[in-house]
C-alpha cells in the first residue's frame, strides 16, 4: 500500500513539467503542468502505454504527428511505440494526470521531429 499527497512531490522543471506521485512497482502515475507556450518533448515508450487525462486547461497533443486537442475531461491513450508531443498553445496553464504501465525504467526515448 502507498498513500501520498501531491504536495509532497516536485515538478521536474520547478513549477511545470511532470510530477511523479507513484513510481512502480506495476505502473507510474503523476500530474503534469504546462504553462502557456510551454511544451514537453516528442518521445515514445518502447514497452509502456501512457494515458493522459485533462484536469484543467487545454493542450495540443500530437500523436504520431496527428493533432489531438485535449480539454477538461478528455482522455487519450498512447500505445507503446507511438510518438507523442505536448504543447500548450492556450493562455492558461494545462494540468493533467498521466499513467504509464507497466513501470519500466529507461523506457522513454526521444522521437523526431521535435515539434509540429
Amino acid at each position: 500500500m502507498l498513500k501520498t499527497n501531491e504536495q509532497q512531490h516536485q515538478y521536474r522543471f520547478g513549477d511545470n513539467g511532470p510530477k511523479y506521485l507513484v513510481r512502480g512497482p506495476q505502473c507510474d502515475m503523476g500530474v503534469v503542468v504546462l504553462n502557456p507556450g510551454q511544451s514537453f518533448r516528442n518521445h515514445r515508450h518502447k514497452e509502456a502505454c501512457e494515458v493522459f487525462y485533462t484536469l484543467s486547461g487545454e493542450v495540443c497533443l500530437y500523436l504520431e504527428g496527428v493533432l489531438h486537442v485535449l480539454q477538461e475531461g478528455d482522455v487519450l491513450q498512447c500505445e507503446p511505440g507511438e510518438a507523442h508531443y505536448l504543447v500548450n498553445r492556450g493562455d492558461v496553464p494545462w494540468k493533467g494526470v498521466f499513467v504509464k504501465s507497466p513501470h519500466l525504467m529507461n523506457d522513454s526515448h526521444p522521437a523526431e521531429p521535435e515539434a509540429w
